[in-house]
């Protein structure tokens, strides 16, 4: 048995911080990345206030996340350029627990969130990450961006509303019932800012466009006069002050209600997370640790909760504008929360007159990126298994629940999945047709031909093609059936199942009972290496005149004819 290792271990989870440190870090880039943390701290700024807007949460909640959490996130993670903070893929989760549990119902959930990551990344699960179903990540993104786009509609417009209602449908609703009191001032400052937004995109691509579209909108508002709601007449003025390690009360007596929430907000971590990392990979040619990434999203969450913060994750986009910017080492990242906490501290006084307009117009290009128009129609000319998980992932994010929406869109695309696995088994008397065979059909068809004109009589033989799991094993069900007359000797060909799990097991053994009450004996052919080892481990062994097994098709040809009391010449190839 071989030794734990446990410097090994270890070493998944060394942040990418240590491995720089121990190369040698000069002040050449320090200064590369000071001026990519500068960076990302401007694009930075107007999002972590937007994104706790949305999330129902106040600005300088936002701006303490990205600080804390941000920070933790580059100095401990797996990834040498993973910018952390809020992002809009939580909006819609968050927002409902702080409105059916509050602040202190969000900050438990978080630590459990937390505390969830850093268990999944010691269990070495990050890895798995990499199975999920696209069609699903597609669908909750896309449903996600459709929340968020809905949320915005109120500040985008101005409308005098007093709560917003969590579910869609009476979201919309309620809209309709205030359209009466849209107020064009604000209208116009959203237009203004997608306007700056898009503009800039297109002409100054490398310009903070969001930033910019901020400073637009205020200055037009202040100098104007505009009577639109600003961040000071809803929030107050924000405080110039260090986060403070200071919550309110957590409901732990409600851990289990809210255990479905914190393992959604853990999931959609982890996966961002490491979505954003692989990004990054490609575009830096490095190589992250994913679980030492989840460690890191764990701690970093945890430490945001202690501050009252929000849930936290690596951000794409801003990931994306470092590396542009010419990060490539954590220090980047904790530089970008440095600069965020000195732009809170110098510029909280002015944040008042932001008006909440323009964060909606930013939140509004947010969900357009996020939604990935192209990626979600490509998705549905894919086959339609991939269709309709994508469609109830969809559906169930922007009229239900997220969590319910991931679960069944697993659940969904695990079943889809199954059945394509058992349609791609086949069990065959004729010629070359198993699936996964491979190789010329033709010859395959002529060999399969003269294989069975060579077998002795009262001996009949059937080739399985493809992985024998538990949504294929009932295939052999009515295998005896086929019969007129039954044979003496059925030879079952398994040179081509290279995977059989407990369920195939069973069925195997199930055939071989009803061999036996029907006086034929099974001989199984060519097992591979995985089945040979789970036959034997399940303790499916050989019974004389019952149950035999042969290495290949040539000794099982032999061994039948012994069985049937007359020899016959062996094929010339084998399985």
């Amino acid at each position: 048995m071989a030794r734990f290792d446990h410097r090994e271990f270890l070493r998944l989870f060394e942040p990418k911080l240590v491995s720089v440190l121990r190369e040698g870090y000069g002040l050449q880039a320090l200064r590369a990345d000071a001026i990519a943390g500068l960076t990302v701290a401007i694009v930075a700024l107007p999002l972590a206030m937007a994104l706790a807007i949305a999330s129902g949460s106040t600005p300088e909640t936002g701006l303490h996340t990205a600080i804390v959490a941000g920070f933790l996130i580059s100095a401990l993670g797996g990834s040498r350029v993973q910018i952390g903070g809020p992002t809009a893929a939580f909006i819609p989760v968050v927002f409902v627990v702080i409105q059916q549990h509050g602040t202190g119902g969000l900050i438990l959930c978080t630590l459990l969130a937390g505390l969830i990551l850093v268990a999944a990344g010691l269990l070495r699960l990050g890895t798995l990450m990499r199975y999920m179903p696209q069609p699903v990540i597609t669908g909750f993104t896309a449903g996600i961006a459709v929340s968020i786009f809905s949320s915005q509609v109120k500040d985008a417009l101005g409308l005098e509303m007093d709560q917003v209602p969590a579910e869609f449908l009476e979201r919309w609703s309620a809209y309709g019932e205030r359209a009466a009191t849209l107020q064009p001032a604000a209208l116009a400052m959203t237009v203004l800012g997608l306007a700056v937004i898009v503009g800039l995109r297109r002409w100054r691509p490398k310009w903070p466009g969001f930033l910019i579209a901020l400073a637009a909108c205020t200055l037009a508002t202040t100098l104007l006069a505009l009577p639109a709601d600003t961040i000071g007449t809803r929030f107050g003025e924000l405080p110039a002050t260090l986060p403070r390690f200071e919550f309110p009360r957590i409901p732990f007596e409600r851990t289990l209600e809210l255990l479905p929430s914190a393992l959604t907000i853990a999931f959609l971590a982890g996966v961002e997370s490491l979505l954003s990392a692989v990004v990054a990979d490609g575009m830096t040619g490095g190589r992250h640790r994913s679980n030492g990434e989840l460690v890191a999203q764990g701690v970093a969450n945890v430490g945001s909760a202690l501050f009252g913060g929000l849930p936290a994750t690596g951000a794409l986009a801003r990931t994306a504008t470092n590396v542009r910017a010419g990060g490539r080492t954590p220090v980047a990242g904790m530089l970008h929360a440095v600069f965020l906490l000195a732009f809170m501290l110098l510029l909280a006084p002015l944040m008042r007159y932001v008006p909440l307009a323009a964060l909606a117009a930013v939140l509004l290009v947010v969900a357009w990126n996020m939604s990935e128009v192209e990626n979600f129609r490509t998705t549905l000319s894919a086959p339609w298994g991939d269709r309709l998980v994508l469609l109830l992932t969809f559906f169930l994010t922007v009229l239900l629940d997220l969590t319910i929406a991931i679960q069944a869109g697993v659940v969904l695309a695990a079943f889809v999945f199954m059945f394509r696995m058992a349609e791609s088994v086949e069990v065959s008397a004729g010629a070359g047709t198993a699936v996964g065979e491979g190789g010329d059909r033709e010859r395959d068809a002529d060999d399969d031909l003269g294989q069975r004109a060579q077998l002795p009589d009262g001996v009949e033989a059937y080739r399985i093609g493809g992985p024998l799991f538990f949504g294929a094993a009932n295939r052999l069900d009515n295998l005896l059936d086929q019969f007129f007359e039954p044979p003496k000797v059925l030879i079952l060909r398994m040179r081509l199942v290279p995977v059989i799990d407990a369920s195939g097991v069973h069925a195997l053994r199930a055939l071989a009972g009803r061999c036996h009450r029907k006086g034929i004996a099974l001989i199984i052919s060519g097992l591979q290496d995985q089945p040979n080892r789970v036959v034997a481990k399940m303790r499916l062994e050989q019974a004389p005149g019952e149950l035999h097994f042969a290495s290949d098709f040539s000794r099982a040809v032999k061994l039948a004819a012994s069985i049937v009391g007359r020899h016959a010449k062996p094929p010339a190839s084998g399985d």
